[in-house]
Parts: structure tokens; sequence; C-alpha cells
């Protein structure tokens, strides 16, 4: 029975890298399916050159399917908490008065009147009779928010005819997010896909002004605050759409001229933006001056030699703008100096988060050529167990689509976080490894056993953690004194075997990495406090196997299991055999 009893233990293991599965943003492909309505002008600004924070109106679709009170009150705590995090972070020349959207000619108009010598030139002459509303991504945008229409019979005629009245509009709002849940025809088509979003309407700057967010209502409970933030982001204008018409100023008033073509491919082949506050950005995060260092693109979700709307994955792990985000996810500095020149707002940098992965590696780090050469820390090879590059989860060595073949620890979604008390199991495994589970506990790579064997294997555990300086802490094990542990070093533990290697430069440094929350963990922790983007997310993301179909594929293992012990059991009739059940999540 021992293979039974080792199948049975793998389990736990095999249920959390089924339901951590990363996710993948479809967002440049819903885009594409979006007529974007320019509006024909701006409204009065306060004063030219004055700004202030950006408002985010949100709506919530009445076409939307009906949510219980259980799920609503935290769906719109997390949508609600996710535009805080990002009005605080953008401010915008404010209009005077009421947002109202423009309608689009091309709907309501059956011809304009084309000679630029007649009095009604580029008007509308006459009506088109199938006109029935104007939507965004299928959602229907309601007639009080959106301008009139009129049609010009006669070419040189003063005489109109008004089509639609228009409506009062949305005050003090910027930026008008319509919000939908519902089991539409691409969440149904695509089972793991949590939420997608696109912009509609832009102002005469090219800046967005309104834009639609879905949430799949089958995944509601597994909607994030990240899932949101990544969302707006993109229909806010970090879309390769809106690349050609970023501008090098800010000031929507002022005579700004577009940045022209922004991305371009490197000498080996990367897709890069080139504007000056994303190459000043990404170089500090690497410490190089390369100029070549613009900031990279994915190539994996693009044609070749096309554009993507995310950042590379290889390079820039952990940003909320990657098109899968296996990990942490953070509002790094490359994101937001992306939004300072777009040229439509100014950004308040100083809230940015602190971006790990690469720090200071130089200008190579996350090429191909180097990824698996064992230069970085970051990267890895093989298949074994360790910790995510935050250390605040334990991880797998694995690989993916985007990552163009290079490895990283990725964390586990069930059970792996080390700074949750009750992930502690107390099996005889994490006994004999030493791990302690809490707020201050940490991944650590540790061959630590209490085990006598000649040879080791290093894996990831968790151990209590405390600061004592930039870079400086001491570890804690079970049954053990706090012992100091020199970054970059390793150390012994009394009473065990084997020995913990101390991460450098991953802990100790910036408080809001080093801090965990559980406030973006899963939907239902919405309405906690707290800005740090923390575990997996990205708006429309598709995991490779959904919760549902992960759960079941769990259950039928448990089930195969239980059939297979059955019959051992019915041939074996003096055996006594027990099952406990499995302290892991399953």
């Amino acid at each position: 029975m021992a293979p039974l009893r080792g199948l049975w233990l793998c389990l736990p293991l095999l249920c959390a890298e089924l339901l951590a599965s990363p996710h993948r943003c479809v967002f440049d492909e819903v885009q594409a399916r979006v007529r974007v309505v320019r509006a024909a002008r701006r409204a009065r600004a306060l004063s030219p050159g004055e700004v202030a924070p950006m408002r985010i109106g949100t709506w919530i679709s009445g076409e939307s399917q009906r949510l219980s009170e259980r799920e609503e009150g935290p769906m719109r705590a997390t949508v609600q908490r996710a535009v805080r995090t990002v009005a605080a972070l953008l401010s915008v020349e404010r209009a005077s008065s009421p947002l109202l959207l423009r309608r689009d000619v091309n709907k309501y108009c059956r011809f304009l009147w084309k000679n630029p010598s007649t009095v009604n030139y580029n008007r509308c002459g006459r009506a088109n009779s199938n006109y029935r509303h104007e939507t965004c991504l299928d959602m229907k945008i309601p007639d009080d928010h959106l301008a009139g229409c009129e049609v010009h019979p006669q070419a040189n005629a003063a005489r109109r005819v008004t089509l639609r009245p228009p409506g009062s509009g949305v005050p003090d709002v910027d930026f008008l997010v319509y919000l939908q849940v519902q089991a539409s025809d691409r969440c149904r088509a695509q089972p793991g896909l949590l939420a997608y979003a696109a912009h509609c309407q832009t102002d005469t700057s090219g800046r967005p002004l309104a834009g639609v967010v879905v949430i799949c209502r089958d995944r509601l409970t597994r909607l994030t605050v990240q899932t949101v933030v990544h969302e707006l982001f993109h229909a806010l204008g970090f879309s390769k759409d809106l690349f050609p018409t970023w501008r090098d100023c800010f000031s929507a008033s002022a005579a700004c001229s577009p940045r022209g073509k922004v991305t371009h491919m490197d000498g080996t082949g990367q897709m890069r933006i080139y504007t000056p506050s994303v190459i000043s950005a990404l170089q500090r995060h690497l410490a190089a001056v390369d100029p070549e260092l613009g900031g990279p693109l994915e190539n994996s979700d693009a044609p070749p030699g096309g554009v993507s709307s995310h950042w590379e994955s290889r390079l820039l792990q952990g940003s909320v703008m990657l098109a899968s985000q296996p990990g942490a996810t953070r509002i790094d500095p490359l994101t937001l100096a992306a939004f300072q020149d777009m040229g439509w707002y100014t950004v308040n940098t100083s809230r940015a988060q602190s971006l790990v992965w690469g720090e200071g590696e130089g200008a190579l780090f996350g090429s191909t050529l180097t990824c698996a050469d064992n230069s970085s820390s970051f990267f890895c090879t093989g298949s074994g167990l360790g910790c995510h590059h935050l250390h605040l989860r334990k991880g797998k060595c694995q690989t993916d689509p985007f990552l163009d073949g290079c490895r990283v620890y990725k964390a586990f979604e069930m059970g792996s976080e080390c700074w949750k008390k009750e992930n502690e199991r107390k099996s005889s495994e994490e006994r004999r490894g030493g791990e302690l589970f809490g707020s201050d506990s940490r991944c650590f790579f540790s061959e630590l056993t209490t085990l006598n064997q000649s040879a080791f294997i290093v894996t990831g555990r968790c151990y209590r953690h405390k600061c004592t300086g930039p870079n400086r802490y001491q570890v804690q094990v079970l049954g053990s004194d706090w012992v100091e542990c020199p970054a970059g070093g390793s150390i012994q533990i009394r009473g065990y075997q084997g020995s913990v290697f101390c991460p450098d430069k991953r802990l100790c440094l910036d408080s809001d990495v080093s801090r965990p929350s559980e406030a973006d963990d899963v939907f239902t922790t919405g309405l906690l406090d707290g800005t740090l983007l923390q575990d997996d997310t990205r708006s429309a993301h598709r995991p490779a196997a959904d919760l549902p179909v992960a759960t079941g594929v769990c259950l039928l293992a448990l089930l195969g299991l239980l059939v297979v012990l059955g019959l051992a059991s019915s041939r074996c009739s003096p055996c006594n055999i027990r099952i406990h059940a499995a302290s892991g999540d399953v």
C-alpha cells in the first residue's frame, strides 16, 4: 500500500497546482472589436493647465445578472477599492460641465453632406431608420449620458430635425466605467476568463472618457482588486491602439503634438516603448544606462513584429500590466512612467510599489540567452520546489508560454502563503523541516531536517523572520531561538541537519513588499483596507484550469483513490486499512 499512501500525500500538492493556474489577459482581442467614438470638442476646463485628482465614476448596468446580497456587497467594495487606488495615482484637467458622451454618427446617420462649399458640410443629411441606441462593449449606454443628435435634410438650409435630445450628462466625473456582471458569450467560450474591458469614448486629445468592465458571472467569487486595477489601466490608456495618440506634454488646452510612433524593436527583436519617463524608470530599476532599455512589451501575445498591451513577462514579473500573472502583483514604477508619458495625466509616482523582480540586475537581465545560465537568482532550472521571488509564498520552478523557455518559481495558490497561520498543519514533514507559519513568516530555501541523512534536498520552507536593519534579519524555526541570517549566506540551526539559505536584497528593504496583505487574496476580502496588490490577477484573465474544473479533477482523483482502496480491501479482508483526511486543502 506504500504507492497508494504516496498518491494520497501528493493529492494536496496536485490540487494546489491546478487551482493556482495562471491567468491570461484577453484585452487586445476585446478592444479590437470595439468601435471607439472620439468627441467632437472638449468641455471647457476649470482653468488652463489646472489639474486635480481624477474622478472615476462607476455605473452598474441594469442588464447585469441579479446578484445575491452576499455577492453584490463584496463585488462593489472590490471595484470601489480598485477605483480609489487608480484615482489616487492620476490627475487630469477637469471639465466644468457634466460628462456627456458623443453618439456615433456612423450609427444614427445614413449619409453626411460631403460638399465643402455647402452650409451643412460634414453634417448628417438623413437618419438611419434602424438606429436604436449606443453601446460600449455590447452594453447599452443610457440616453441621459449621451449628447443629442440631429439631421439637416437639405445641404444649404438651416432647418434641422432633432432625432434625440441631449441628456443631462454625468456630473463630477472625468472617466466613466460601465460595470456589467454577466455570463457573456465570451465568458462561456473561455471557461477560465474572470473579466475583460475596453475603452469606447475619447476626448479630442485622445484621452479615454468611458469604458466597460465585464465580470464573468460564474467566476465572481474570484474577483480581486488587481483584476479591476489592471482592466482600468487598460481602459485609461495602456492600450496598443492608443500608443500612437500619446502626447509629448500635459495640457489638453495647449497645442501639444502626438509623440507619434513610440514602439520600436531593439537589436534583439524585443518590441519596446521608447518614451522619456519609461526609459528612465527602467534604467533606474536595472541600474543600467543602455539606450536600448525601453519598456519591453510582451512578444507572446502579439504577431511577429506586432505590439502588445502588456509588459514582457520575463523582464517584469510581478508588474500589474503582465499578460499572465502567476504571482504577486505590483503597481510598479514602469507602469506609472508609461501613464506619465501618455500626456493626459499627471502621475503620483510616489505611490508606486517596489518591483523586486530584476532590480539592479543590469541591461541583459531577462534575455532568453541568460535566464537559464544561473547568472541570476530570479530564474531557476529544473522543476523543484522553492520560494516565489517575494518570499511570501512557496512555489515551484515552472515556465509558461509567456516566459519563452525561462523558468521561475511560481507561487501555489492554496496553502502556500507562509504568512497565513491556518496553513500550519503540523505534519511530520513540516516538523522535520522546522516550519512555522504566521504573519511574520517568510519562505526560505532550506534543506533543514531532523533526520540523519547524507544527502539533502533544498526546498521552500516557511520560517519566522524579524528585521534588524536594511537587508538584515533574524530567523526562527520550530524549537529554535532567533538566529542572525546574513543576506546572501546560510546558517545552521541547533538540533537540525542541513542549512537555511538567507536571501539577499529580498527581505527587510521595502515595507510595501515585506508587509503581507490578505486584502486581495480573494473576492470576499475586498472590504479590507490597504493598498498592497498581492496574489493572482490580471484583468481579463484566463487560467489554464478554472476553479470548478480544478476542484472536479481533485475530487475525481480522490474518488479514484477510494475505489482502488476499496478493491484492495475486498481482496485483503484481514487488512485493517485506515484513511485519514488530508490536512491540506483539496
